[in-house]
């Protein structure tokens, strides 16, 4: 699959997944889009790439005015970074976690953040535009969507950020689970962890994983990257996950996060699919979100 690609999601009627470019590599950031009654996207890509989010939408057949739905994740500007622009440009109004709307209405402490936890990675991101307050909606826990001919359930899921939802569409058997699940490599066929500063929890990491398996979905649409089949890929999360921690801790009495995740890098099979330097930056924004969850644990 290559950058700007539009495919199906198999295992859910009318819609769509596009691979953003996010980074400058294929097959690292997703958007997904709804063809329904009520058009939405889930997502938005990080405002650099919303080109790719657009042609999407013209490829699929849904017109600007068309559009109802911008739901993001999360206000990680990984995921929502393009919520601005896209408001801009259609008639939509975004939907998202009710711990995220202010985010979404003033970026500016947002876009400070990601300076901080994503480094010189701040090349790629476009600074994020405010959304009208009035076009912003909460959503909470229990809530449905309603897009006409699909629903999708909100589950709150803080493990990886305080502000994360996942969407889960009954019908299709399938989990929309935002950064909840990992990074799924589809080169590799595995998962690669994912716990970036400041939020990153080790046990609401586990539990949001158990809610995914609970719901006993039959496909993962990843954040990153697209859908999967699900049998089996909690369990690896888990697992990995766990030892993540566990050999960061072992490394922090003797090496600095540079050298964490120096080593880290040179044992990842990411690098080889990657490159070198995106996945060490990937690697060091995830030590540094593990050494502050430890840094936390060792005060309580």
């Amino acid at each position: 699959m290559g950058v700007g690609d539009v495919h199906a999601v198999e295992s859910v009627p009318d819609c769509y997944y596009v691979d953003t470019g996010m980074y400058d590599r294929a097959e690292y950031g997703t958007v997904y889009i709804y063809d329904t009654d009520r058009p939405a996207i889930l997502d938005t890509g990080i405002g650099a790439d919303r080109e790719h989010v657009f042609g999407a939408l013209d490829e699929i057949g849904i017109g600007r005015e068309e559009l109802e739905y911008i739901i993001p994740t999360h206000v990680h500007l990984d995921h929502a970074g393009g919520a601005g622009f896209i408001t801009a440009e259609t008639d939509a109004d975004v939907y998202v976690h009710e711990t995220g709307v202010d985010f979404i209405v003033d970026p500016t402490r947002l876009w400070e953040g990601t300076k901080e936890a994503v480094g010189d990675r701040i090349r790629f991101y476009a600074e994020p535009e405010p959304v009208p307050a009035d076009r912003v909606h909460p959503l909470e826990e229990g809530d449905t969507i309603d897009l006409g001919a699909a629903t999708l359930d909100v589950y709150h899921a803080p493990g990886h950020a305080f502000h994360q939802a996942i969407f889960h569409d009954a019908d299709a058997e399938t989990v929309f689970a935002a950064d909840a699940a990992g990074i799924y490599v589809p080169a590799l066929d595995a998962i690669a962890e994912t716990s970036p500063p400041p939020g990153f929890d080790l046990e609401g990491v586990i539990a949001d994983a158990r809610l995914i398996d609970d719901l006993n979905p039959s496909t993962i649409c990843y954040g990153h990257f697209g859908p999967a089949p699900a049998d089996g890929r909690i369990e690896e999360y888990i697992d990995l996950t766990e030892r993540w921690v566990e050999t960061i801790d072992e490394m922090r009495a003797r090496l600095d996060v540079a050298e964490i995740a120096e080593r880290l890098t040179e044992r990842s099979e990411t690098t080889a699919v990657w490159g070198e330097r995106n996945a060490g930056e990937e690697i060091e924004m995830n030590v540094r979100g593990v050494l502050r969850y430890l840094e936390r644990s060792d005060g309580e």
